[in-house]
């Protein structure tokens, strides 16, 4: 059952991270206003959190889950979706921190509007995270299936 409860529980966070990177780039489109910095910024922390709950659920998932951690250490679909997750979790510090900037200035300033090609480079950054998203996913079921290939 704890098995069963873990996997529910991370695949709704990755459902989550997913749903929030669209989101952003949904609003990352539009011309920006203090209002949708705001929001993105908002959007943004719930990046944030569903990341950090896939990292916790997916450990005990590693160490508790029915497969155990023998099966994940020497799966190398593992370390591929490991890997790929880690360099999206360092893509995604470049728009966290844009954001938080442009949140600031849009606090300050009720006509503050991010300027374009700031704009662009967090779409693009946010854009690769989101085909990198999609590498996830198709490593995760690879590494269900590996030895059954």
């Amino acid at each position: 059952m704890l098995d069963l409860v873990l996997a529910v529980l991370h695949h709704l966070a990755i459902l989550s991270l997913i749903l929030v990177v669209g989101a952003e780039l949904a609003l990352i489109r539009m011309e920006l206003t203090g209002s949708a910095v705001r929001r993105i910024a908002t959007i943004d922390l719930g990046y944030g959190i569903a990341a950090g709950v896939i990292v916790v659920v997916g450990v005990t998932r590693v160490i508790f889950g029915a497969k155990g951690w023998v099966f994940y250490v020497h799966n190398p679909w593992f370390w591929a979706k490991m890997a790929t997750f880690l360099v999206v979790g360092l893509l995604s510090i470049h728009p966290t921190v844009v954001f938080i900037r442009w949140r600031r200035a849009a606090d300050a300033d009720a006509t503050f509007a991010p300027p374009p090609a700031g704009v662009a480079a967090v779409r693009r950054t946010i854009v690769v995270e989101a085909a990198l998203l999609g590498l996830i996913v198709a490593c995760a079921a690879a590494m269900a299936r590996y030895g059954a290939f």
